[in-house]
């Protein structure tokens, strides 16, 4: 891995030149109009979205699909500098990929970790015990849950505790096993007390574009007043966009690929919009363009991305 981390490689105004120049790829600039005889597409497939990522991972269950995402540390030095077990929540966290780097980096950090996959938390699960560090096993506590459909377990920050605002630390007894359940709470704690950080790393783009307004909100109420959610996701003009055929398209900047999930490629308007309409306080927002290239072919990759800090207000 390159010792550092390059997010200014381009601009995303080369790129939109690029597409304007190329007639092959002007459908990714055009309205969406969906065809006449499925007017009800987009919502129809929408309401399964899950089902077809439960499949993909599946198919992928050695785990080794996703790569460590170590650049995080870089991106969100946040999380390696938090002291006093900080709690952290990785909604859509899939084989660990984003999760293990964030409990090695930070011994004080407290971390749980929900799917829509009962077979990718086991993976994940599998991956962390594999670590052979005690303490980075009691700190991961995974949960099965599909947050387009379902909001978030009461145990994470109850309706009492977010009208006062409790923020007490709490612990926990560390033999929590099974991914459906909460954590044992010790004596009457009706929950956790919220949480500091939530990463949501390339996650909402899987979600539905009508559905990520509800996810978003749901994220707000389970953190704890001025903490932050860290995002990371796919953005406007990334390769991987390009590559998608006219026929996949679902949606302005939405496309389903053949395995059925989805993908959704953002403006920082719009995530912008999503996420202050739904109470946030933008404090970062910026388009990480990246050349790469890879070591066999030599063949030249730009990839988009957008990176964000968002705040919850603190009570007055």
């Amino acid at each position: 891995m390159a010792e550092e981390y390059h997010s200014k490689d381009f601009e995303l105004e080369e790129v939109e030149e690029e597409i304007k120049n190329d007639p092959s790829l002007h459908y990714h600039l055009s309205p969406f109009s969906p065809p006449s005889s499925s007017s009800s597409s987009s919502s129809s497939s929408s309401s399964s979205s899950s089902e077809p990522w439960r499949s993909f991972h599946r198919r992928h269950s050695s785990g080794k699909f996703f790569k460590e995402r170590r650049y995080l540390l870089k991106e969100f030095p946040e999380l390696g500098a938090c002291v006093d077990s900080a709690k952290v929540l990785e909604v859509g966290c899939g084989n660990g990929s984003t999760v293990l780097p964030i409990l090695r980096a930070n011994k004080d950090i407290v971390v749980y970790a929900c799917d829509c996959s009962p077979e990718v938390l086991e993976i994940a699960k599998e991956m962390i015990d594999t670590t052979n560090s005690v303490s980075i096993k009691y700190r991961f506590h995974p949960f099965l849950l599909d947050v387009s459909l379902n909001a978030f377990p009461n145990w994470l920050f109850c309706i009492n505790c977010q009208k006062t605002s409790l923020t007490k630390h709490v612990d926990f007894l560390s033999d929590f096993t099974r991914l459906n359940e909460p954590p044992l709470l010790r004596g009457s704690q009706c929950c956790i007390g919220g949480v500091d950080f939530i990463t949501l790393i390339f996650t909402l783009s899987a979600v539905p574009f009508e559905k990520m307004s509800y996810v978003i909100e749901g994220c707000l109420s389970v953190l704890k007043p001025g903490c932050l959610l860290l995002f990371r996701d796919y953005g406007l003009y990334d390769m991987t966009m390009l590559r998608f055929p006219p026929e996949q398209r679902l949606g302005f900047r939405e496309y389903m690929r053949s395995d059925g999930t989805l993908s959704y490629f953002f403006s920082l308007e719009i995530v912008r919009d999503l996420f202050l309409h739904a109470g946030f306080i933008e404090l970062e927002l910026e388009y990480c363009c990246v050349r790469l290239v890879n070591r066999r072919s030599g063949k030249k990759m730009q990839r988009i991305w957008v990176h964000g800090k968002f705040q919850k207000p603190t009570l007055e």
